[in-house]
C-alpha cells in the first residue's frame, strides 16, 4: 500500500511516498512537485508496466502498438489528454510526489479492491497505483452518455492498489439502496460510483410543456441522472460547468471603478482617468 497525506482544506494537495519498486501514474496536468530522486516520463499506456500487451494481443512489437493506439483512442474519444505522467524512484529509500486538482476542491482515496471496478467521469481521475488498471467504458444505456452531461464514455479502474479521485467542492457519499434504491442527481454532480450501480438519464418532467419550462426558466437543465442499486456513489456538491458560467458571467462584468470594462460607465470612467493624468 502507497504512503499518502491528503492537505489543505478548500484547495487540497495529495502527497504519496514512493518506496523502491512503487510506481504511480497522473492525469496529465496534475502534478505539482516532486523531489528530486524522483522520475517521471510520458505513457501513452499505463499496462506497458504490467505486461498487459502479451495478454490482449498476443504479443510481440506489433501487439503493443496496436495496445497503445487502441487506449490513446479511447482516451481522446473521452476528451481526455492522450498520454499519462508515470512516476518512479530512481534512487534512496523513498522520495516524494505531490499532485493537485485545476479546481477548488477535496481528494479521496479509494482501495480499488473493495470495489472490484470504480467508474469515474472525466476530470474526477487526479493518480493511482500502477497496479490500479486503467481503461475506458461505454456506459450501459446510450441515452445516459448522449444526456448524462460527463459525456458517452467512463473512465473504468479495476485490479488492485489505491486510486485517488477529486471532487469540485465537498464530496457527497450515498447509497441508492438507503433511498429507496434509486436517487436522481444533476448531471454535472457525479464523481464516480462501484460496478453495482446502474447509470441512466431522464428527462426533467413528465410533459412537453414541464420540459419546455425547465428548458426556459429552470436553469437546470434537461436531463437528471437517475443512479439506482445497491453500492457507493460519489457526489461534488459544487457542479463544475455551474462554476464555469458564475466565473465566466462575473468576469465579463466591470463597474464604474473597472476602468479596463467594456461597458459604458467603464469605458466613461477609463476616459475621464486619462483626462485627469493629463490635465
Amino acid at each position: 500500500m502507497i504512503g499518502y497525506k491528503i492537505i489543505g482544506n478548500a484547495m487540497q494537495q495529495l502527497l504519496l511516498e514512493l518506496n523502491a519498486g512503487q510506481t504511480v501514474y497522473s492525469e496529465s496536468g496534475k502534478f505539482l512537485w516532486k523531489t528530486q530522486n524522483i522520475e517521471f516520463e510520458t505513457s501513452f499506456n499505463v499496462s506497458d508496466k504490467k505486461g498487459h500487451f502479451e495478454q490482449m494481443n498476443g504479443g510481440g512489437m506489433f501487439g503493443k502498438f496496436m495496445d497503445t493506439a487502441i487506449n490513446v483512442g479511447k482516451r481522446k474519444l473521452a476528451g481526455e489528454s492522450a498520454a499519462f505522467q508515470v512516476f518512479n524512484l530512481t534512487h534512496g529509500q523513498s522520495g516524494l510526489v505531490a499532485f493537485s486538482q485545476t479546481i477548488p476542491g477535496e481528494i479521496m482515496a479509494l482501495n480499488i479492491e473493495e470495489y472490484g471496478e470504480f467508474y469515474v467521469q472525466k476530470d474526477g481521475f487526479i493518480a493511482a497505483e500502477n497496479t490500479v488498471d486503467f481503461d475506458i467504458a461505454l456506459t450501459k444505456k446510450v441515452g445516459a452518455g448522449m444526456f448524462g452531461g460527463e459525456g458517452f464514455i467512463l473512465e473504468k479502474f479495476s485490479d488492485a492498489g489505491t486510486l485517488f479521485i477529486g471532487a469540485c467542492g465537498n464530496f457527497i457519499e450515498l447509497n441508492p439502496a438507503d433511498y429507496g434504491g434509486k436517487i436522481q442527481v444533476d448531471t454535472g454532480a457525479i464523481v464516480g460510483f462501484d460496478r453495482n450501480i446502474t447509470y441512466d438519464v431522464e428527462w426533467v418532467g413528465k410533459s412537453v410543456g414541464q420540459v419546455a419550462k425547465n428548458l426556459l426558466f429552470g436553469g437546470e437543465g434537461l436531463f437528471l441522472a437517475t443512479l439506482s442499486g445497491n453500492g457507493k456513489v460519489m457526489l461534488q456538491s459544487m457542479n463544475i460547468n455551474s462554476l464555469a458560467r458564475t466565473l465566466f458571467k462575473n468576469a465579463v462584468k466591470s463597474s464604474p471603478e473597472d476602468r479596463t470594462g467594456g461597458n459604458i460607465l467603464g469605458g466613461f470612467g477609463s476616459l475621464l482617468g486619462e483626462l485627469g493624468d493629463k490635465y
